[in-house]
């Protein structure tokens, strides 16, 4: 975790990053143009399509996505994707996302009957013309993953982001014992470990999990009814502890972007964050936590599956899809108007 360090400093609060974005919509650009126009028709859409705001964490052949497939594009296309994906994650968000997608492999040969197991069906949707409109974005999505990303005048927002694994822990074959998403698991039990009785009893709001993450696959989110334990009665090492927790999240979005959120944050106040647990507090045992503040949410479980399955998700209750960076842009041009 070299970022840690960086993102423990206080910053200075900006709302948004504006990351190399022009490399990225040039990138984008690249993959519109490598496609056909049959492709273009399926992926292409003018940027206020309201299906900008669909997305799932299911396997795609259960809920349809819109967009291209991954199991349908050329090699060529494919590495154009690869550097578009490069370019809007961080080297370990790239990395897991390709792993969680590489897990339907593994998935197929765990369940040979189950017809939802199907590598590559992964689908890419682009809105509006990333490099020519001030106003564009694109989202991918399949099982366990959903990326959105909104650029609005070179700014970028990336919620909601979804990241799930089945297995968690893979427990035999030639995988065995790997795990992705462990630094979201292990940091949460580490967390919730620390408390002393007294604060569990407050972090604690629920003995028995969700079955899944609360929000699921809502297009908005309002912050939901505080649970758990302030940041504010937390000691300054477990203060530190959530703060690592947090950032395991956001270690996946490039670094500039990873920071300025965390500034953000900061600059929001520490101790107005709320972490609440529920279910279990070692592993095997079904367990959920969330995160609120003022403006974001972390959801994390694993229930399913003898608790070796998770779902974890990001979300931004005024900036997912881009939304408050979009008020503000209409905003400005309507006063230049």
């Amino acid at each position: 975790m070299k970022l840690l360090l960086v993102l423990l400093l206080p910053f200075s609060f900006f709302s948004h990053a504006a990351i190399g974005t022009n490399s990225g919509s040039a990138k984008a650009l690249a993959f519109v143009n490598s496609l056909t126009e049959e492709e273009k028709k399926t992926a292409v859409f003018p940027f206020d399509e309201m299906n900008r705001y669909e997305w799932h964490y299911l396997p795609a052949a259960m809920v349809a996505r819109t967009g291209v497939a991954v199991k349908n594009l050329d090699l060529d296309q494919k590495q154009i994707l690869d550097t578009l994906l490069r370019a809007y994650l961080s080297e370990e968000g790239y990395q897991k996302s390709k792993a969680i997608m590489g897990y339907e492999y593994l998935l197929k040969e765990m369940q040979p009957d189950n017809p939802n197991r199907i590598p590559e069906n992964y689908f890419v949707s682009v809105y509006g013309s990333p490099g020519q409109d001030s106003i564009w974005g694109w989202k991918f999505s399949g099982h366990h993953l959903a990326l959105n990303f909104t650029i609005v005048n070179n700014q970028l927002a990336f919620a909601p982001f979804f990241f799930g694994v089945y297995p968690a822990e893979v427990k035999d074959g030639l995988k065995k014992g790997q795990q992705l998403l462990q630094d979201e698991e292990d940091f949460g039990f580490q967390l919730v470990n620390s408390l002393t009785e007294e604060q569990k009893h407050s972090a604690i709001f629920q003995l028995k999990a969700f079955d899944d993450i609360v929000t699921t696959n809502a297009m908005q989110v309002g912050p939901l009814k505080p649970v758990g334990i302030y940041g504010s009665e937390l000691t300054h090492a477990q203060k530190t502890a959530l703060n690592k927790l947090i950032v395991a999240y956001l270690f996946s979005m490039p670094k500039p972007i990873a920071k300025v959120r965390m500034g953000k944050i900061n600059a929001e106040d520490m101790n107005s964050v709320c972490f609440g647990w529920g279910g279990g507090t070692k592993p095997g045992i079904p367990h959920y936590y969330r995160i609120q503040g003022k403006s974001f949410l972390i959801e994390f479980d694993n229930t399913q599956n003898n608790a070796n399955h998770i779902h974890s998700v990001w979300r931004d209750f005024n900036g997912d899809f881009g939304e408050d960076l979009l008020q503000e842009h209409y905003l400005q041009s309507h006063h230049h108007h």
